[in-house]
């Protein structure tokens, strides 16, 4: 098949006209223009009645050609279809929507590492083109220019590497985004494990609430784990981990061992462990912590034994990661 994309931008296109938004302000008029896409010259989306010799599929989100070659189409608001198993060799994808449909269409198996992804409704949801490909590059995607032609042929797809390899340690005050941050870079992975470290909010109603927000964010296909035991949780991992986070961590350790007041080197003993696992993690970790250098000493010897346990696991996690970055106001600084 043959796939003309007219368009890739959301239904109103890319700036849109008369937003005076920080990204639609950067960026020239019909810069990208409203999403459009014709099959073979002839079919456009969507796929309800193709001629002879294509088939609808995935309530006329996607077609298969008469090659066997098959597209799926899911703009925004479409959910992943249900059904089917057989693999896609493109999909077009509206990713500034949920990304994580994405990772439930590897989850299926009907998009793998030889399917070419493109990311099509794009519009200010995103700030910039450049954080456009960045957030791609995560997810294993790509976007193209409008007028593109894709040549959609059995096992010829090939969409870019996700760079989940490895250890990224996010670090951010409170309300920074570092835990929005840390949930983006893995949302189009199919297997993801969130490893809850923090107290489930029983008896605190605002620490409920919090919790919960981050519950209802999260992809529903990720699994959970709440736990303190994060040298366990690292060793036994079978797929990428995120861990929210260090600091909750450090306090729990603190809080079972009584080191606010008494002997810390059981917390130090901790740290050692949990560096030790960190350095030979079998699967990529995307952990969360608090950036605690920047505000007053603390007034308390407990307070500052905190900071200074968590800062020295910071630096020491840092060392050991191929990703490191401080989120401020939602922003990456890369370290």
């Amino acid at each position: 098949m043959e796939v003309l994309l007219t368009g890739t931008a959301g239904s109103a296109g890319w700036p849109e006209p008369g937003c005076r938004c920080a990204s639609c302000s950067a960026l020239p008029p019909g810069h990208r223009r409203p999403f459009g896409l014709v099959v073979d010259g002839a079919i456009p989306f969507p796929f309800t009645d193709p001629p002879a010799g294509y088939r609808p599929c995935a309530d006329g989100l996607g077609l298969t050609g008469p090659d066997g070659s098959r597209l799926l189409c899911l703009p925004q608001g479409h959910p992943v279809p249900s059904g089917g198993s057989a693999r896609y060799d493109a999909v077009l994808i509206d990713l500034l929507d949920r990304p994580e449909r994405l990772g439930e269409l590897r989850r299926a198996g009907v998009v793998d590492d030889g399917t070419t992804v493109v990311a099509v409704g794009l519009d200010h949801r995103v700030r910039s083109e450049e954080e456009l490909a960045r957030r791609l590059r995560l997810w294993g995607a790509r976007a193209v220019p409008d007028g593109t032609g894709l040549d959609v042929a059995p096992g010829r797809g090939a969409g870019p590497a996700r760079r989940t390899a490895g250890r990224a340690l996010l670090l951010g005050g409170s309300r920074s985004g570092k835990s929005a941050e840390a949930e983006l870079r893995l949302a189009a992975e199919p297997y993801v494990t969130y490893v809850a470290t923090g107290p489930g909010g029983a008896g605190d109603g605002e620490w409920a609430a919090r919790v919960r927000a981050h519950r209802e964010r999260r992809p529903a296909h990720w699994s959970t784990a709440e736990t303190t035991d994060l040298v366990t949780a690292i060793r036994t991992a079978t797929g990428p981990l995120l861990i929210d986070g260090l600091g909750t961590w450090v306090a729990a350790v603190f809080d079972e061992h009584g080191a606010w007041e008494g002997d810390r080197a059981p917390v130090a003993a901790r740290c050692d462990d949990l560096v030790a696992a960190w350095r030979q993690a079998p699967e990529p970790i995307v952990a969360v912590s608090d950036e605690v250098g920047m505000g007053v000493v603390p007034a308390t010897s407990s307070g500052r034994a905190f900071r200074d346990a968590l800062g020295r696991l910071n630096e020491r996690l840092a060392a050991e990661s191929e990703y490191v970055a401080l989120v401020v106001a939602g922003r990456l600084i890369e370290l």
